[in-house]
């Protein structure tokens, strides 16, 4: 099998890396002061045709970057394989789960509650049971497997007892999805959060034995997330991004993609519309390229709320600067970090800017989709429908993309068939 990932080019000043490239995290031109750079994966035309395994990361494998780099470091298919099921089994032994393909069926509860007809209504991808309790992890996993390729195949600049230390900035499920794999690897990893992080997900983080470090903003501190300046800075130092930024590792735009194959798997192109929620943009990138690989195009919508909505600005100024699509060379022209202080119940995607904002322009012009802007009324609704409607067990931010869903049923037909991530158990 010969993998479709041919490379990496920056979305933003076309630097290309080889995929061949060990620990390629980040494009050649970013630094500490330029963090306007992003790495996308370039991959040839390939027929889609998944295997039916059960660990997605199996069953999509041919289309995975984390496959075709250890393919060119000269790792054999077993040997692949062989790694990418030896790091599943030591998350399952030690999170008492691990990576399953996760349920996308219609609510019939939620769809009648919105007056949908028969033939269209709300299909729920439920994420809720996955490793950590979200889709984060499915984005870290394929960063953690790019470290244990390069490993194999003698690449990397460490051996197994000194291994640098993991890095984060997050404050919720990133982070508990970044400790669940790092804790399952023996591997140490420290966590930048606000003095604001909950007491519940710092219990968590310490259970899995990570180091919190915690981040208050300083006077000098330019604008944007303190958290994120200090992960900076401890990446500099030596520690290795694992979180889910593509701008601060573009591997983990890899993993996230299984989520949207598994939605056109099930659904194709009987899918009208996808909502996500998005604070880092992450998932929606991943959903929106996975769907282009595929060859289907549901309309892709972006969900961010009235307290942070950095999106829905670069998206009006993308287009009126010369079009949404392609508009990472006009960075400073349409993202910047939200001036005002960010507060939403959905507090898990307050991401002072929408790092991977340029993907996620390009698969909702490229869909017709939009990005959507809810309030804090649509977003307590939607918690209300999901969790004593639809009986998912989702926390705030996890029903992000129901309430975008809210916020537009007037402009939707009954008919259509409309896909809503559900991500972020509660645990309170």
């Amino acid at each position: 099998m010969t993998g479709v990932v041919t490379g990496l080019v920056c979305a933003v000043c076309g630097a290309r890396e080889s995929i061949t490239t060990p620990l390629s995290w980040l494009c050649p031109n970013a630094s500490l002061s330029d963090r306007h750079h992003v790495l996308h994966f370039e991959s040839s035309v390939e027929p889609f045709r998944p295997t039916d395994d059960a660990n997605p990361y199996l069953a999509f494998r041919r289309y995975l970057a984390v496959d075709s780099l250890g393919e060119s470091l000269g790792l054999s298919d077993a040997q692949r394989i062989s790694i990418i099921t030896s790091a599943d089994d030591a998350v399952s032994r030690s999170a008492g789960t691990g990576f399953l393909r996760t349920p996308l069926a219609r609510s019939d509860e939620l769809s009648e509650a919105l007056g949908f007809s028969a033939t269209g209504g709300i299909w729920v991808k439920d994420e809720t049971a996955n490793v950590g309790g979200s889709h984060k992890a499915r984005h870290i996993f394929t960063e953690l497997l790019h470290l244990l390729m390069v490993e194999a195949a003698g690449r990397a600049p460490w051996t197994l007892t000194t291994r640098p230390s993991l890095a984060i900035a997050s404050c919720g499920n990133a982070a508990i999805a970044a400790s669940t794999l790092a804790a399952a690897m023996s591997w140490p990893i420290a966590v930048h959060v606000p003095p604001t992080a909950s007491t519940a997900v710092l219990a968590t983080l310490e259970t899995l034995g990570a180091t919190i470090v915690v981040c208050p903003r300083r006077d000098t501190d330019p604008p944007g997330d303190p958290c994120v300046l200090r992960f900076r800075e401890a990446v500099a130092a030596g520690a290795i991004p694992f979180g889910v930024q593509g701008t601060e590792n573009a591997w983990c735009l890899d993993g996230g993609r299984t989520i949207g194959w598994e939605i056109t798997e099930d659904l194709g192109h009987f899918a009208d519309r996808i909502f996500v929620q998005a604070g880092g943009g992450a998932l929606a990138a991943c959903v929106g390229s996975s769907m282009r690989i595929a060859g289907v195009h549901p309309k892709l919508h972006a969900v961010q709320t009235q307290g942070c909505a950095p999106l829905e600005r670069a998206w009006k100024n993308a287009i009126a600067t010369g079009g949404a699509r392609n508009a990472g060379p006009r960075w400073n022209e349409c993202m910047w970090p939200w001036e005002e202080t960010p507060s939403s119940f959905a507090d898990g995607i307050l991401d002072d800017e929408t790092y991977d904002w340029i993907s996620v322009l390009d698969a909702m012009a490229d869909t017709g989709g939009s990005p959507v802007v809810v309030s804090e009324d649509h977003l307590h609704r939607a918690y209300d429908l999901v969790r004593n409607t639809g009986g998912f067990n989702s926390c705030a931010t996890g029903i992000s993309g129901f309430a975008g869903v809210l916020a537009m049923r007037d402009s939707m037909s009954d008919d259509e068939r409309i896909v809503v991530i559900v991500s972020g158990v509660s645990r309170s």
